[in-house]
């Protein structure tokens, strides 16, 4: 077996708004059913699928219900050099609809990180030089 991401899916709540989220980063749609979404960023990413949140849990065969910090953080790397990266991609996330959770700030690695949840409540990091 190749050890390979091939895409990322999220449990959403209100498919059409999250859609809607991530195009508002620069995503684009590549696949768009009732009850599915699927989104492609650049850099060869993997894509990110968007399912109801009920119907994939009933699909896996686990409850639905669910709160609080799930363990998963999606980081983002803007591309090229600058700490001022980080803050131009949590305004356009906070554009976009989605929630600063923790403001840009400098790092003790020497960068700058912030975070941001869409309008699900999953984390990002956002993360520069």
């Amino acid at each position: 077996m190749s050890t390979q991401i091939s895409a990322i899916t999220l449990g959403v709540h209100d498919l059409q708004q999250t859609k809607k989220f991530y195009e508002g980063l620069g995503a684009s749609v590549e696949k768009d059913f009732p009850g599915f979404v699927s989104l492609k960023f650049d850099d060869g990413s993997p894509a990110l699928a968007l399912y109801p949140r009920e119907g994939l849990a009933q699909m896996v065969g686990v409850s639905p219900e669910g709160s609080g910090f799930t363990g998963v953080i999606l980081d983002y790397n803007p591309p090229g050099k600058g700490k001022d990266r980080v803050d131009e991609v949590l305004t356009q996330a906070q554009r976009a609809r989605g929630k600063i959770v923790k403001p840009a700030a400098d790092a003790e690695w020497g960068g700058r990180v912030g975070h941001f949840s869409d309008p699900d409540g999953n984390l990002w990091q956002v993360a520069s030089y």
